[in-house]
């Protein structure tokens, strides 16, 4: 299974450190965001990454390499302008093959295994499904989440005040869980985005959903979106200090 790390965002909130430093590159724990992954998916035996730049793009490039040193091979897929989560991914299909590929953010920080990758994946190959999502408890600064979680499949649910396609008035009052940044996607889920251009993924995933054609699982481990230099610098100490509390930063 190939796996594709998103690192093209500006970082707008995290301004200044993403003046000079991309997002992904910022330090926690001794390793850039991004090492944490790296190191994750070697432990678990992924080797081909594939990951996407726009923002000072060279210097993840010029930081990672050919990613020998931390285990795998990683191939860029540049982009002179962002062209958010799914456009991102639409340009690097031809990298990224056929089959069901794992795509993870590349500012979060998450100790989700990434081996469970594979069993996802040919269970998406066999149920003829298009997404699996991996959801976490609602953060602080994101109470309100994205997604309902209904025995294994993803749900669209109630959304900016109106009910999706195949949502029901029962999931008025449902809890929802935030979207963590890790999923495992079908290269069908996106035939819709043309190479090049600016898409969102959200409206896929709620597309797939309403057709019954997305699944998703809830990780009750650590998970902190690393988004303001707030954040960091709370999830560098807790890095740093093994012996801090296990819950993750920013969660409630």
């Amino acid at each position: 299974m190939r796996t594709m790390i998103l690192a093209a965002g500006r970082g707008e909130r995290m301004r200044p450190l993403t003046d000079v430093c991309p997002k992904p590159l910022l330090p926690a724990g001794g390793l850039p965001l991004i090492g944490w992954h790296l190191r994750r998916l070697a432990d678990a035996g992924f080797r081909e990454v594939v990951i996407n730049h726009a923002w000072l793009g060279e210097q993840i490039e010029r930081t990672l390499g050919d990613g020998s040193s931390w285990g795998v091979s990683i191939r860029y897929s540049p982009e002179a302008q962002a062209l958010e989560t799914a456009g991102g991914i639409a340009q690097a299909l031809p990298m990224l093959g056929d089959d069901p590929f794992l795509v993870i953010n590349g500012d979060i920080w998450c100790d989700w295994n990434p081996a469970r990758a594979r069993t996802i994946g040919d269970q998406l190959t066999a149920l003829g499904w298009l997404a699996w999502c991996v959801l976490v408890d609602n953060p602080e600064h994101h109470p309100k989440g994205d997604f309902l979680l209904d025995g294994g499949r993803l749900d669209g649910g109630r959304h900016d005040g109106g009910l999706d396609a195949g949502a029901t008035l029962a999931d008025a009052d449902a809890p929802r869980l935030t979207f963590s940044g890790i999923g495992i996607y079908h290269p069908q889920l996106f035939a819709s985005v043309a190479s090049g251009s600016r898409a969102p993924l959200a409206p896929l995933l709620r597309q797939a959903a309403a057709q019954g054609r997305a699944g998703a699982e809830r990780h009750d481990g650590r998970w902190t979106d690393v988004g303001t230099p707030q954040r960091l610098a709370r999830l560098d100490a807790q890095l740093t200090n093994p012996d801090a509390p296990s819950r993750a930063p920013d969660k409630p």
